[in-house]
């Protein structure tokens, strides 16, 4: 079993929650959310909001803040193969509770079908709150364009 690696992110005045399914090796690696320098999350948040693609994580993290988002996986643990979330066995939901009880949190999107399944079968039946699906950023997801991930992740912004 591997444990996730780091804490979620997230203010007291967070208003969205995004949450994907587990770590990458590399996020593992580095130690904070989309690591992977092919993952198009920090490209698609930064058109989005109009900003400059982040760089480092301190980067990433005033980011995040100034736009009000809280990010964190499904999963605090599980047996996973590299990267790929089809991999995924023994799944052992995260809590969301320090999150919904001290953040203002308005909605909550899943990035991907495999955080989308995971929310559903761990998470909603706890929580009664509806999470969005929006199409994952990782660059296994190749049939979705940059251009149109931008578009499908714009109700972010509502």
């Amino acid at each position: 079993m591997i444990q996730h690696p780091f804490p979620p992110h997230f203010r007291a005045d967070s208003r969205i929650l995004i949450l994907g399914s587990f770590p990458s090796v590399k996020s593992r690696e580095q130690g904070f959310f989309y690591g992977h320098p092919q993952n198009r999350f920090w490209q698609v948040t930064a058109a989005i909001f109009a900003r400059p693609v982040p760089r480092t994580i301190q980067e990433k993290c005033r980011f995040l803040d100034e736009c009000g988002i809280a990010l964190w996986d499904v999963i605090a643990s599980c047996e996973i193969t590299g990267s790929q979330d089809s991999s995924i066995r023994g799944a052992l939901p995260n809590d969301l509770t320090p999150i919904l009880s001290s953040a203002p949190i308005e909605a909550i999107f899943v990035n991907g079908r495999t955080a989308e399944k995971l929310y559903q079968s761990y998470l909603f039946p706890v929580l009664g709150r509806k999470a969005t699906y929006l199409p994952s950023t990782s660059p296994a997801n190749a049939a979705w364009s940059l251009d149109k991930l931008i578009r499908a992740w714009q109700v972010i912004r509502r």
